[in-house]
């Protein structure tokens, strides 16, 4: 508790001596690169939605692309997936505010892959067609498990959407002055047209390169401000101990571990098991021919994130040292003073474009603003696709039509779906305006390891596992985790304006993950059905197809 307390102290501090009365923040400081890096961004997209929107015929062109990825591209692409803007806005402004406190979100992100890797990422490949709900109901009834995989990932989609289109929103707002409303106007739009008109063909070139410049930016940007410091870490990090009002105490885990060590545990398992229950991740693993290629996906995924995170450590420390020399960033006071951490224009989310102005000028502004851009808008396109798989291909085809939707129905309600959901997107990412955008997705997070992990892993790995079981657990982490989440600070004070939250702690993964596999044992065990029988005979079945790919491709060579 002290830690926090002293950091909160030191704000405080801070702000009496730095800020008199603000005044109010420019609108945006438009930047001519920015805008033509945006313009050349957006041609190029549009110019390959084209070229996939033609080919693009069947509802495996548009949901796996045809199957045809190699894993590299697809490693490639599912990093452009995966960095989205709390990666790089959110950590990089929370390793700003907390310091090292602010890593805990980059380890958890990338401590999930080892599990995808081990548990699921051949076996899913193997027994899937499009979506994670092909495997769930590979031996288990089709209809519960497609409800509950539905339900769950427009859950997900529709939280780790506030955080896209909060941060595109506040980003164009900081470049071109638009109003906010407008800038997330935009973004919707922009996604709308990829995935409804290329699928998944285009979202995952728009991926794929968007991943590349992203690498590249933040590998410039971190040389950059290393050369500020002569190349030396230990100089760097001096600094930025300095002039933080926490000191020293940046380097220490701080508020978010030590002010509630329940909600700190409870939030690294949540994003230790959350990767493995995305649905926009594991959908990128139909888009490989074989579970082999699948495997590389995520060792070459796994490399170009680990590489990314350890670059935002220095970015946010980087923005730490270096931004309090530039005053210009902040809304300043009548003396010229200001508080580090509560006047930066545009707010903390903001560190990383105010620090590529500060080490490169308005050219490495327009770069990194575009290529932020381009993250915002893969992933939200990533989502959409995802969304519209779970209402297209699980709610319409497998649960309304009973298998008897025509290729041309699904790609119209494919297609209708992204429109809506496209809209959804803008619609939230209005309300929740004024979040942090990395603790928004670690509600996803919680979500994903609540509901979606415990009944995938739990159906292609224990013979037991029934209909019922799977469904109970399911639902019971789902609704869990949600209601765990509606009664914390995030949403019952910060969004709905109770003053005290009902729940100690936002993060529900301690409470809702057990509870979900517990229950899925339980009720499993409990089940003694003709069905239940059944499916357990069908595991022999299941288990040959995961392990060698027969029956979904050819047998893949160990």
């Amino acid at each position: 508790m002290k830690h926090g307390k002293r950091i909160a102290a030191g704000a405080a501090a801070s702000a009496c001596a730095l800020a008199g009365p603000a005044h109010a923040a420019p609108a945006g400081q438009t930047s001519t690169s920015a805008i033509v890096m945006f313009l050349v961004f957006i041609a190029a997209t549009m110019g390959i939605t084209y070229w996939a929107a033609k080919r693009t015929r069947t509802t495996s062109d548009f949901y796996t692309a045809g199957g045809g990825l190699s894993g590299f591209q697809n490693g490639l692409a599912i990093a452009g997936d995966y960095l989205s803007a709390a990666s790089f806005l959110g950590i990089a402004g929370m390793v700003y505010v907390s310091g090292f406190d602010g890593m805990i979100y980059a380890i958890g992100f990338l401590f999930g892959w080892p599990v995808v890797m081990f548990l699921i990422a051949e076996r899913l490949r193997n027994l899937g067609r499009y979506n994670f709900a092909d495997v769930t109901s590979f031996r288990l009834a089709q209809t519960p498990m497609r409800l509950l995989a539905a339900s769950a990932s427009l859950l997900i989609i529709a939280l780790y959407l506030i955080a896209q289109m909060v941060g595109a929103g506040k980003l164009i707002v900081l470049l071109f002055g638009l109003d906010y409303n407008i800038a997330v106007l935009i973004v919707g739009s922009l996604m709308m047209i990829y995935v409804a008109f290329g699928g998944m063909t285009a979202t995952t070139w728009v991926q794929i390169i968007k991943a590349v410049l992203m690498l590249v930016g933040a590998t410039l940007m971190t040389a950059l401000v290393l050369a500020a410091f002569d190349y030396n870490p230990d100089a760097l990090l001096a600094e930025a101990t300095r002039v933080h009002p926490a000191g020293l105490e940046l380097l220490a885990p701080g508020a978010q571990v030590s002010s509630n060590p329940l909600n700190a545990l409870s939030l690294g398992i949540a994003l230790a098991f959350g990767t493995a229950g995305l649905p926009h991740i594991l959908m990128r693993f139909f888009t490989v021919s074989n579970a082999k290629e699948a495997r590389k996906s995520v060792i070459y995924a796994s490399s170009f994130i680990g590489y990314f995170y350890l670059l935002t450590f220095i970015i946010g420390f980087g923005a730490v040292a270096l931004l309090v020399r530039h005053p210009e960033y902040f809304s300043t006071g009548p003396q010229g003073g200001f508080d580090m951490l509560k006047n930066l224009i545009g707010g903390t989310n903001m560190v990383a474009v105010h620090l590529a102005n500060a080490v490169g000028g308005s050219l490495l502004l327009g770069f990194l603003a575009a290529v932020t851009f381009a993250t915002i808008v893969a992933v939200v396109a990533g989502l959409a696709l995802a969304g519209a798989a779970a209402i297209a291909h699980d709610l319409y085809a497998n649960v309304i039509a009973r298998g008897r939707a025509t290729e041309h129905q699904q790609m119209r309600i494919s297609r209708l779906s992204t429109i809506a959901l496209g809209v959804m997107a803008i619609l939230l990412g209005i309300v929740f305006e004024n979040q942090n955008v990395a603790f928004m997705v670690g509600l996803a997070f919680a979500i994903a390891a609540s509901a979606n992990f415990p009944v995938l892993v739990l159906s292609i790995s224990w013979r037991g596992c029934t209909t019922r079981g799977a469904t109970i657990g399911g639902f019971l982490g789902l609704a869990s985790a949600t209601v765990w989440v509606v009664l914390s600070q995030t949403v019952w004070v910060d969004v709905f304006g109770f003053k005290t939250p009902v729940v100690p702690f936002p993060n529900p993964g301690i409470l809702s993950i057990p509870l979900a596999f517990f229950a899925i044992w339980l009720f499993s065990k409990l089940d003694r059905s003709p069905r239940a029988a059944r499916e357990a005979a069908a595991f022999d079945a299941l288990t040959v197809r995961s392990q060698t790919g027969i029956g979904a491709a050819s047998a893949v060579d160990h």
